[in-house]
């Protein structure tokens, strides 16, 4: 037999967590077709990993690329740590289905996709070209990205798009709109549903309402993923919620970016973990986590919850009123959600600001914390990011070994120069899965094998990626080769925009993405199906 490429001379880690073996891999039309003894095959290419370490390529099991993807398709931050794979529409919030009042998310919609390639075929949704499910595959495949994506739907996307942004469950016949509207983007090819209940409007909806759009994903082999309600106080409940939405569904569930967030709550996270054990004997339940102890989201998160519905415009309202803005005013230094001295600054319009914490922002202003937050989401639209140190370290690497507990960057790929090199965004697009691979290599965590796992077939099974996640014959040729001495994050959370180091090879679908760790400007990245 003879191969397009052979894989020769490296260390194989095949994803399963079990020992290194030695041998070649040949492979044609995208797949792995041979895995063995291949020194004397004929090949187009033939490609020498002596010394290196060879595996599955990675996936990230919590991402937010979804647009990013079509409008920076090198992947950049995500190829250098050799993702080839990611899962989005995660959180609440999905690219698609549009529908009605829903609005993408700020950091999405600010961005330009009137110049994708055959834009004008599909029916555009305001300045959006696309609407369903089914249109955003085929742009996606268009315009191939270097790397995979598998889509959840959003549960905030449906509720905004069909029952707008107040803070109320939805009725009888828009809870069967939804239903309908879920079932279209699962025939479209979606993997299942997401919800955000930390952020409106999902925070207002029933669990009622959940366990229902659940039951749907359940009976066509999907997932349940859900950024829980609290992460922080009310954690131990927000995991009995979760399970029992999962449990009257009959669904899978996945608890998205599991930890314990602010010091009063560091010690729960023993009792989380156990009570997830528990539950595992009735419910099939996976997590994800990324390796940093600071989270990031959008700095308006601070804001009471009731200044928080109704949308962009009505919450921009309410901060640019006067006497409402006297009330979270009062109300945020009367009860502030966190210590404001751990609060860094993320994206923002002004460039003096980024990277800098909170307290330094407010000394430079010279205002007091609460009032340089609330100057900061008036003048940014609602667009300010934030960046909150709130976790234990210890805690961290308690999650990262639990068995069932993948790698998640919860961050958007990002690169270097172009339309995404501007902002300011977590480290952690760029880091985190070079962060948990050198802690491996370092025996600060898990061992190498089963750390490998953690970024490949455990996060293919837990979101029914097939045949990807292995390093198999008749699996997809999803390969990373690196080099384990060189293997680093670079990026900082005063610096983010820098790559990745360590990674020598990267191919997606047996393309030859990365070569002696350069970009080839090669693509084949696809939409994965459920």
């Amino acid at each position: 037999m003879d191969f397009e490429i052979i894989i020769s001379g490296g260390t194989i880690f095949d994803g399963s967590g079990k020992p290194p073996t030695r041998c070649d891999i040949g492979i044609n039309n995208d797949c792995i077709t041979k895995m063995g003894e291949l020194s004397v095959a004929k090949c187009d290419k033939r490609v020498e990993t002596t010394g290196l370490t060879v595996c599955p390529g990675f996936i990230d099991a919590h991402s937010h690329s979804d647009t990013y993807l079509l409008i920076e398709p090198s992947a950049a931050s995500k190829i250098h740590q050799g993702i080839t794979t990611e899962i989005c529409g995660n959180c609440g919030a999905s690219a698609a289905p549009l529908n009605g009042a829903y609005q993408l998310p700020a950091d999405w919609l600010d961005k330009e996709y009137a110049q994708l390639p055959d834009a004008h075929t599909c029916a555009s949704v305001g300045t959006l070209p696309w609407g369903t499910v089914g249109e955003y595959r085929h742009l996606y495949d268009t315009v191939s990205p270097a790397i995979n994506a598998a889509l959840l739907v959003g549960h905030n996307t449906l509720h905004a798009g069909i029952c707008g942004y107040d803070p109320r469950s939805a009725t009888p016949d828009e809870l069967n709109a939804m239903r309908h509207a879920l079932e279209q983007a699962l025939d479209e090819g979606a993997i299942g549903l997401s919800s955000g209940l930390a952020y409106p409007p999902g925070s207002a909806v029933s669990r009622e309402e959940l366990i229902e759009l659940a039951r749907i994903v359940a009976q066509r082999g999907g997932l349940y993923a859900t950024h829980m309600r609290s992460e922080s106080g009310g954690l131990l409940e927000a995991i009995d919620e979760a399970v029992d939405i999962a449990e009257r569904a009959g669904a899978r569930l996945q608890i998205s970016h599991l930890k314990a967030s602010g010091q009063s709550n560091w010690n729960k996270l023993g009792l989380a973990l156990e009570k997830i054990r528990t539950a595992q004997a009735g419910v099939e339940i996976g997590s994800d986590r990324y390796p940093y102890t600071a989270g990031s989201t959008d700095l308006d998160i601070c804001l009471p919850q009731w200044a928080s519905y109704g949308g962009r415009d009505a919450i921009l309202e309410r901060v640019r009123d006067p006497a409402t803005r006297k009330k979270i005013r009062t109300e945020l230094l009367a009860h502030p959600p966190g210590h404001w001295d751990n609060v860094m600054i993320g994206s923002t319009q002004f460039e003096a600001f980024k990277g800098r914490y909170l307290t330094e922002v407010a000394e430079a202003l010279q205002l007091n914390e609460v009032d340089a937050l609330l100057h900061l989401i008036d003048a940014d639209d609602l667009k300010t990011g934030g960046i909150f140190f709130s976790m234990a370290e210890e805690n961290l690497w308690k999650v990262l070994a639990e068995p069932y507990v993948s790698i998640g960057s919860d961050g958007s790929m990002r690169a270097p120069t172009g339309p995404l090199s501007s902002d300011h965004p977590h480290p952690r697009a760029y880091g985190s899965h070079t962060k948990f691979l050198r802690a491996a290599l370092d025996g600060k965590t898990v061992p190498l094998p089963e750390a490998i796992r953690k970024m490949t077939a455990l996060p293919a099974a837990q979101f029914g990626l097939k045949k990807r996640g292995l390093l198999k014959e008749g699996h997809a040729a999803d390969i990373v080769v690196f080099d384990p001495a060189q293997v680093r994050e670079n990026t900082t959370y005063a610096h983010p925009h820098q790559l990745s180091g360590g990674m020598r090879h990267v191919f997606v679908n047996g393309c030859h993405t990365l070569a002696d760790g350069r970009p080839t400007g090669n693509r084949a990245g696809r939409f994965l199906a459920r």
